[in-house]
């Protein structure tokens, strides 16, 4: 089972939804990277602006279901704890099972109740959580990507659905790897999250190209932010995940001692 990247993802794309706003036009044609920028600052503005800007803890509550084939199984309920700008713990439970993965910086942790193991992450653990950064609206938005040398381009536009368009941009960054975002073309809403990455085959044991994607549905406005509440992920056009948000809540205090590693098992709270 893999949900905490997954839910890593959704958190990610959470605080991005929001209501439609217009974007001053400029007198000349935009050129690629200009039309790029121009639907990352309608993007901004749609989100919440400076309310959006002004989050700095976010403590997000709900259900997490895998799907296996495309068929969901048992919904599993989630608490995810952020501080920005680097520290996550999310914490899973169900059947009596309980998961926590914490992330501080470019360290992290991982308790399983079932197998009773208190463990530091491994490189792998840790670069899934790295990408899934990586692949965040919130790295679009918030401009993280521009320290990280990647390179924006306006994509164009795509069918979303009957009547509806998205406007498509990529970040492309230095080692190859990009991730593309659209946005609804009428009201400048994020709406999926699209990108590539190389992953073993289980049955076939051959490193293939997997295609990704993250489908944001539900907004809901709170303390002038909308959210999507309902997340989806899919892999190879075949649904993996559900994460659907029963609660958010924006700047509540979030204390440093809920990431630090447990000095044993007992000591887990």
């Amino acid at each position: 089972m893999k949900p905490l990247t997954l839910a890593k993802l959704a958190i990610a794309s959470l605080v991005l939804v929001s209501a439609s706003v217009c974007f001053a036009q400029t007198e000349k044609p935009a050129s690629t990277d200009d039309k790029a920028e121009q639907i990352i600052q309608r993007a901004q503005q749609a989100v919440g602006a400076d309310h959006y800007q002004q989050i700095k803890t976010l403590i997000g509550r709900g259900l997490f279901t895998e799907y296996h084939d495309g068929v969901s199984g048992i919904p599993m309920k989630f608490v995810d704890y952020i501080s920005y700008p680097d520290k996550e713990r999310t914490e899973f439970s169900g059947g009596g099972a309980r998961i926590i993965q914490t992330n501080v910086g470019a360290g992290g942790w991982i308790y399983d109740g079932a197998a009773l193991t208190l463990k530091d992450q491994t490189p792998q653990q840790l670069e899934e959580f790295k990408i899934a950064t990586r692949v965040g609206v919130e790295n679009l938005l918030r401009g993280w990507w521009r320290a990280q040398g990647a390179k924006l381009t306006y994509v164009g536009r795509r069918e979303a659905s009957i009547g509806r368009r998205n406007e498509t941009v990529r970040l492309t960054y230095a080692d190859g790897f990009w991730i593309e975002y659209e946005f609804a073309a009428d009201d400048g809403l994020p709406a999926k999250i699209l990108y590539q990455r190389k992953q073993k085959n289980p049955d076939t044991q051959e490193v293939e190209d997997m295609k990704e994607e993250d489908r944001l549905h539900k907004p809901i406005t709170i303390d002038g932010v909308t959210a999507s509440f309902v997340i989806d992920h899919y892999r190879n056009g075949i649904q993996t995940s559900r994460i659907a948000y029963d609660s958010v809540e924006y700047n509540k205090p979030v204390a440093d001692s809920l990431f630090a590693k447990p000095a044993s098992i007992k000591a887990i709270k």
